[in-house]
């Protein structure tokens, strides 16, 4: 099963920047940023909420085009869409992951 995600040019500021306004889905992000070197599945963001509040946050991401989300048997790993995102809007995502650790306590 192939899950929907927008195509680099369709890709929203206003979008992006709505689903990361949401602290749970920053946090989310802040988290694949720090482990980019592979994918990272739905039960490794489960200290953020509940398994069904973790899944809405992550179709978000997905849907805004800031994750790419590969169904791989039963689970289902989770990437940055990084590259895409840099070539839409470069210095974006950086920005943002700059923000939001300043933010934390």
């Amino acid at each position: 099963m192939s899950l929907p995600h927008p195509a680099t040019e369709q890709l929203d500021l206003a979008i992006i920047l709505a689903a990361l306004g949401d602290p749970t889905r920053l946090s989310i992000v802040a988290h694949l940023a720090r482990n980019e070197a592979e994918p990272l599945t739905c039960g490794q963001f489960l200290d953020l909420g509940s398994k069904t509040n973790i899944s809405y946050h992550l179709a978000k991401l997905r849907e805004a085009g800031v994750t790419r989300t590969e169904a791989v048997g039963t689970s289902r790993l989770i990437s940055l869409r990084r590259a895409d995102l840099e070539r839409r809007f470069p210095g974006l995502l950086d920005s943002i992951l700059a923000s939001a650790k300043t933010l934390s306590p």
